[in-house]
């Protein structure tokens, strides 16, 4: 596909995704990259999505680690990554299997999506009994996992790396840190399977070099926004476009095409 085929729908929405990751990755506004693949699913085949994405991905992981490369638990980062790997492995295979039937594909986003919407609601509803959760490494091996699994399909790790380091009450940097640090070291590995799927085309990278400088402007708007901003409204909105997304995804492109 040349980027001239490229719908001005898909540009609104990798636009959206790829500021919505960088502003995620600077640590503002919890679970914001989760919309990106969903949002770009829309538009895109899912595998596509997902390979423009990790490149990006990469590119933000190398400019929000220089703030936070000091501030991270080495502990938790030695019990997440055994199990992200397996969930790596896992999503692998997954998307091995299925990607000759896009609309599974969409469907398992779909619903990955609105099971996000539920986990937050239920994190604000029970934020305080699951801050109190005692977290053995034998559920960071296995959260670890699942955010191998989720992170390799969607680029959604992010809730269940949350549910094993959030009852450890590090300071907000050292928490931001150190999913900082675990998702650089995933996305790096990811790089592997992604190649082995044939995901990495000339296609898709042409598109990653123009949506590469939303980058640096993602990231330094989600510093900037950590730094003298509440997220909490944010974080609203952004659930409230996963939630409309993941229906989309789970009914087809039909109310979107009657809207654009």
């Amino acid at each position: 596909m040349n980027v001239a085929d490229y719908s001005f729908l898909f540009w609104v929405t990798a636009v959206t995704a790829v500021l919505l990751l960088g502003v995620s990755k600077a640590g503002f506004g919890t679970g914001a990259g989760l919309v990106a693949t969903p949002l770009l699913a829309l538009t895109i085949p899912v595998t596509d999505a997902a390979a423009i994405l990790l490149p990006l991905l990469i590119l933000m992981d190398a400019l929000s680690i220089r703030y936070y490369y000091r501030s991270f638990d080495r502990d938790s980062i030695r019990v997440m990554l055994p199990g992200a790997l397996v969930g790596i492995v896992l999503g692998s295979v997954f998307f091995g299997y299925l990607s000759d039937n896009e609309r599974i594909l969409e469907v398992g986003i779909g619903v990955l999506a609105l099971l996000f919407v539920v986990y937050q609601t239920i994190q604000v509803l029970f934020s305080t009994s699951l801050e109190r959760l005692k977290m053995p490494n034998t559920a960071g091996v296995l959260l670890g996992s699942v955010a191998g699994f989720s992170s390799t399909v969607a680029h959604a790790g992010g809730p269940p790396s949350v549910i094993y380091l959030l009852p450890q009450h590090f300071s907000r940097e050292i928490f931001v840190g150190t999913t900082v640090v675990f998702f650089t070291i995933v996305n790096l590995i990811k790089l592997v399977p992604y190649g082995m799927l044939g995901l990495l085309s000339v296609g898709n990278l042409t598109i990653v070099v123009i949506l590469a400088p939303l980058c640096l402007l993602g990231v330094r708007l989600g510093i900037f926004a950590n730094r003298h901003f509440n997220d909490v409204w944010f974080t609203r909105i952004v659930y409230a476009l996963l939630f409309l997304t993941g229906i989309q995804l789970i009914v087809g492109h039909n109310l979107l095409d009657f809207v654009f």
